[in-house]
């Protein structure tokens, strides 16, 4: 064999790597680092032997451990053909030496443990020829007139352009955020306030513990000391090319994007050249002794390169003995891989191989899924089931153009949880192959998925979700005929306010747009969640234009509810050659003030003090009010002016809607209504409340327009409605349904002023230092308490046993 003096400064690198980085004891290792077990399965959120198949496909047990379990089949490593101009050949050689070291949380496993220390040199070298002469032309990537591909793209990245990007893009919702990487203030949600006010004990009482807890990163290594610019930009260009696998997502980045985001990653390095990668020495007999420990250690069962072939199994999956001392999960043995698990992960590996040996269980298709969502990492962004979405402190970095807030519902991916009964698996199959897009106001994007597990999600989730066939369009809403004009003047009553129609909308409009809906979901979810959103989609913006199964408008097709929602199907199925509603197509005026007329006026907005939920009610008295759906509470009212409607419906990014009228009054924080042992308990703070317990369920109109507010506390039912009388008072009237009734259950109490101080006369009348007064029904005023609070003082009534319950409530200040 030459010594030739390249081949001497390899050797002795060699030399270097292998004294560096072993012995590493098994006591020093990190675990391998899998995000849907670390998620869910260390926490015991999902059964063992579910997180033990986790681990088992993403450690690619069964490349070696043959199993005919399809839902058992290997992740396998990075193709490495080409990656002998991909990496940098030092690199490998330190990851070969030992991969724990290198990148601590490796799914790869220790695989020099078996060959004596007197060898371990010489085979590092021959593996490191042999993958170094694995060199592939990186692909030729063809411009257009639109997207033209710059020369040498690759070396044209912004490093802050880069780091936007990567906080931007999708980046964070796996890997770790820059700590210095500052984020637009988004409103918490009540669930965010309640999180943020528990200590740990009160946070497993609440089974809240999942969504307090910080959410693991998955490690990227010492990236500047793997690739070159041009490597890495490629390879975030298209992960697939070299992990077929698919766990890294394509985020379908433009050729500079890609650069952008590399030159962050890499930032603080000089630039690496292919040319300046320490190159083996062109010895035939080096590369052919690497391709026969490639073969020998079994690298080449997880990895492809130079047209190797997968050798002998070793003993199948279902023949071993899990509590086996010999074992890849063990102590580290000669001739065995080892993989440094902990106990957490053993126990559930164990859990698995134990089942396996057993029965050959048939998973359900819901099981099926949730491992698909697991293993790809799904729940990083999504949620299903009450279990992943995105996690508590990386809720901030999911960001909308122009930061417009629509809440958690608008700027977060939505929930998987029921998508098989929503969406159609055409259209399910569009999204995973970034076909499909309705939410172009989100920054971040949806990765695109390859492979056998993504392609057979789409029918998994129908199976899952759905009993049975899907009910046909003729099933759900009968005679479709002559609906048309009905469907546009009712898309046109309120959806416009919300909604994109063929890419227009009345301008400042973003949200989803409603052309082609008919193509994405099924009927049936179409018509369930017209009647009942929040049934279906929980804490929703979108209203109940059909609270309790009625109408709130009585005026077309005679208000007949089933036919309503069928002409609005009708006409959202067809809107490509109907016209479109009469708001988008009317010409914007130069005043937007609204001033109520023959009938009060409801709206749908953003409001500082209501929030991205408010609804605002103006009536002919000038008397108005607004009404927080997300937190349930009657917020602040105003006299004089109601809203200029120029932001709600004309500015794509406008601030909060402001009241025109003066002597504005805010009514207290926090939730009128609690289940309280006695007169003595505290109120729950504002978002700490039981305000999991609340639950807004739309609202209904009366003859005269005045809008009823229909919620749930627990198990009572409420119906709250608040009007204007000749002396702008506002009235209250709430009305206290009960479904059912326990012996253990606290009483219900509503709370009816709180402030800095205040005083209480004979007739009922509660006045607070800033000029409010409250005042209900003189049989009410021997029950009433005024009492301390954690602010101040507060005057709190009890609710009687009756099955129904009415309580009068005046404001007047």
């Amino acid at each position: 064999m030459p010594q030739t003096r390249q081949y001497r400064l390899v050797t002795a690198l060699i030399l270097l790597v292998i004294e560096a980085v072993n012995p590493l004891r098994a006591t020093e290792a990190t675990p391998p680092f899998v995000a849907g077990f670390e998620r869910l399965g260390r926490h015991d959120e999902i059964e063992s032997d579910t997180a033990g198949r986790v681990l088992l496909s993403e450690l690619s047990c069964t490349a070696c451990h043959a199993s005919d379990d399809k839902d058992l089949q290997p992740k396998r490593g990075p193709q490495l053909d080409g990656a002998g101009n991909r990496l940098q050949h030092d690199w490998i050689a330190r990851f070969v030496a030992n991969p724990n070291k290198v990148k601590p949380g490796t799914t790869m496993p220790q695989m020099l443990d078996g060959v004596p220390e007197d060898k371990k040199t010489a085979t590092v070298q021959a593996l490191v020829a042999f993958i170094g002469s694995q060199e592939q032309a990186f692909p030729e990537i063809r411009g257009t007139g639109i997207r033209p591909v710059p020369y040498e793209f690759w070396n044209l990245g912004d490093v802050q352009q880069g780091r936007q990007l990567f906080h931007r893009t999708g980046c964070v919702a796996c890997h770790q955020p820059d700590d210095t990487y500052e984020t637009v203030a988004t409103k918490p949600t009540p669930l965010d306030d309640i999180v943020a006010q528990l200590d740990p004990e009160e946070l497993e009482a609440a089974g809240l513990l999942a969504a307090a807890r910080a959410v693991e990163s998955i490690p990227l290594g010492d990236l500047a000391t793997k690739y070159n610019r041009k490597s890495l930009t490629f390879f975030l260009l298209d992960p697939h090319h070299v992990r077929p696998a698919s766990r890294m997502p394509n985020l379908q980045l433009e050729v500079v994007e890609a650069a952008d985001i590399a030159s962050w990653l890499l930032r603080g390095r000089q630039p690496v050249d292919s040319a300046l990668f320490i190159a083996t020495p062109a010895d035939g007999e080096l590369v052919a002794e690497g391709r026969k420990r490639f073969i020998e250690l079994g690298c080449v069962n997880c990895h492809s390169a130079g047209n190797t072939q997968s050798q002998a199994q070793a003993k199948p999956l279902d023949q071993l003995h899990h509590s086996s001392d010999q074992r890849c999960t063990g102590p580290a043995t000669q001739g065995l891989p080892h993989f440094a698990v902990d106990d957490r992960q053993l126990e559930s590996i164990k859990a698995t191989l134990a089942q396996v040996a057993t029965e050959r269980p048939d998973l359900s298709a819901a099981n099926q899924v949730q491992l698909i969502t697991l293993r790809l990492n799904c729940l990083a962004c999504h949620e299903r089931n009450g279990q992943g979405g995105v996690g508590r402190y990386r809720k901030a970095f999911f960001e909308t153009y122009g930061h417009v807030d629509f809440g958690d519902e608008g700027r977060l991916p939505p929930p998987l949880t029921g998508a098989g009964r929503k969406l159609k698996p055409s259209w399910i199959t569009s999204v995973l192959q970034g076909k499909g897009s309705v939410r172009a106001h989100m920054r971040m994007r949806m990765p695109v998925f390859k492979g056998e597990q993504v392609n057979a999600l789409p029918v998994l989730l129908a199976s899952s979700d759905v009993d049975g066939p899907q009910a046909t369009e003729q099933a759900v809403f009968g005679d479709q005929s002559n609906l048309v004009d009905a469907g546009r003047q009712l898309i046109d009553t309120g959806c416009v306010q919300c909604h994109l129609l063929r890419g227009e909308a009345v301008p400042g409009v973003i949200g989803v747009d409603l052309e082609g809906i008919a193509s994405r979901v099924h009927p049936q979810w179409f018509h369930d969640f017209l009647l009942n959103p929040g049934d279906l989609k929980p804490h929703t913006r979108m209203p109940s234009f059909f609270p309790r199964g009625q109408s709130q408008n009585q005026k077309v097709l005679e208000g007949n509810t089933e036919r309503q929602i069928a002409a609005m199907w009708v006409y959202l199925k067809g809107i490509g050659k109907y016209q479109l509603p009469e708001k988008i197509q009317k010409a914007r005026s130069q005043n937007y003030e609204l001033k109520p007329t023959d009938r009060p006026i409801v709206l749908r907005t953003f409001m500082e003090q209501a929030g991205t939920h408010a609804i605002a009610v103006g009536f002919l008295q000038e008397v108005h009010f607004a009404f927080d759906a997300e937190r349930v509470r009657f917020t602040h009212a105003w006299r004089g002016g109601f809203l200029d409607a120029e932001g709600t419906w004309f500015m794509r990014f406008a601030p909060p809607a402001e009241p025109l009228g003066d002597t504005p009054v805010t009514m207290p924080e926090g939730v009128a209504l609690a289940f309280l042992e006695d007169s003595e308990s505290a109120w729950p703070t504002p978002g700490a409340a039981d305000l999991s317990r609340h639950h807004f369920r739309g609202y209904r109109l009366d003859k005269q327009g005045v809008p009823t507010f229909l919620y749930r506390v627990g198990h009572v039912e409420v119906e709250d409605r608040i009007e204007p009388n000749d002396q702008q008072q506002l009235i209250r009237t709430l009305r206290i349904i009960r479904q059912k009734q326990t012996d253990s259950e606290p009483p219900l109490w509503i709370r009816l002023h709180a402030g800095k101080t205040l005083e209480v006369n004979r007739g009922g009348t509660c006045f607070d230092d800033k000029g409010l007064m409250v005042s209900i029904n003189e049989s009410l005023t021997g029950t009433a308490v005024v009492r301390d609070g954690e602010n101040g003082m507060e005057w709190i009534v009890p609710v009687n046993a009756d099955q129904q319950h009415a309580i009068e409530v005046r404001y007047e200040w």
